[in-house]
């Protein structure tokens, strides 16, 4: 990482993993071209899980080439702490106006992780189940009580993948 000043600990990164909305999976898809897909995913302990239909690209490319990596955002926002009325003074009165302006106005506070890991097809239907939960809790726990109706539905022709996490790195930038 570059900028080490702005480097998170194991905790936040995990935390980020944990508050974001989706991850966005790369994978080296056929002859080498990058193939990048948002997903829900949900974090347990030491890995990653996601679901998926049984054929698709996806499953294709994964059968061929297991390493993966996933990029989350937990925070993004452009700051607004100045009004323009100030930005005016500022540029009027400051020879450093460019400098100052470019690090606090034209910029984006951010928290973001990025996990490298293998990816295993779950076979194993206890360990598909927990990893449905487990999805199901985080996306849509007020819908819990549902949740067998739907695996008795579903649970044939569904995929879940499991990424063991070798590599995380976080990254937060505050103003």
């Amino acid at each position: 990482m570059r900028r080490r000043d702005r480097e998170t600990d194991l905790i936040l990164a995990y935390e980020i993993i944990d508050n974001s909305d989706f991850g966005v999976l790369s994978l080296a898809g056929e002859e080498g071209i990058p193939y990048g897909i948002p997903l829900s995913i949900v974090r347990k302990d030491e890995f990653l899980y996601f679901h998926s239909a049984l054929e698709g690209r996806k499953a294709d490319i994964l059968k061929l080439n297991s390493k993966v990596s996933v990029a989350f955002v937990s925070k993004n926002q452009v700051p607004d702490i100045y009004l323009n009325q100030e930005l005016d003074e500022i540029v009027m009165n400051n020879k450093n106006a460019g400098h100052l302006l470019g690090g606090k106005v034209f910029t984006t506070e951010f928290e973001s992780a990025i996990v490298k890991g293998i990816t295993t097809l779950v076979d194993d239907d206890e360990e598909r189940i927990a990893g449905l939960r487990l999805i199901c809790e985080k996306y849509t726990p007020d819908k819990m009580k549902y949740f067998q109706y739907a695996i008795d539905a579903s649970l044939k022709i569904t995929a879940v993948y499991k990424i063991e996490i070798e590599e995380v790195s976080g990254k937060k930038k505050s103003i």
